[in-house]
């Protein structure tokens, strides 16, 4: 676990609140340029302050690249708003995919932080796996129904706030399935 608790919401979240100060002040297109840059210096501060780059954020940052990348190209705003299906769709297949092969991925990367039986484990998995197959589907329809700045409203604080609520209601779950300590 990191030293630094500042570190993985700054990585995570900075960004997306670079990107939607940026969006509300400039534009879109200033937006996905800022988003891109604050990804990359995320990362890097990873790399300076831990001495390893974090897998999620990793690939995170290769999808906001290639998608920025071909939103500012071709001067579209649809790839820039794929995005976000894209990486939660990546995210329900590696959780789900792993679920389907007995491995659970979410115990790799929540592990250190959460303690849990393997039905416990297969539960939230399956739990969280769906939960990120909804969000995909949410952002579609947001991005087709909705304008461009209801859909950075969505992204920003909407999905974040579902995704916590979320996350919150799987307290009861992970209680009932806290892994005994001392058979550990």
């Amino acid at each position: 676990m990191s030293e630094k608790p500042w570190l993985k919401p700054a990585v995570e979240y900075g960004p997306l609140a670079v990107f939607v100060a940026v969006y509300f002040a400039q534009g879109l297109m200033p937006a996905t340029v800022a988003l891109m840059i604050a990804t990359v210096i995320g990362l890097a501060l990873s790399w300076l302050v831990e001495r390893k780059l974090p897998l999620m954020p990793m690939v995170t940052a290769a999808i906001v690249v290639v998608f920025g990348g071909l939103t500012l190209w071709l001067n579209d705003e649809a790839f820039i708003k794929m995005k976000p299906t894209i990486i939660y769709a990546l995210f329900a297949g590696l959780i789900l995919g792993g679920l389907a092969f007995g491995k659970s991925v979410l115990k790799k990367v929540l592990g250190h932080a959460v303690s849990m039986d393997e039905v416990g484990w297969r539960k939230l998995s399956l739990r969280v796996g769906l939960f990120f197959i909804v969000m995909a589907a949410a952002n579609e329809v947001v991005r087709h129904v909705l304008s461009t700045d209801h859909w950075v409203l969505w992204k920003m604080p909407g999905s974040l706030i579902i995704t916590l609520a979320f996350m919150l209601s799987q307290g009861p779950l992970i209680l009932r399935h806290q892994a005994d300590e001392k058979k550990v």
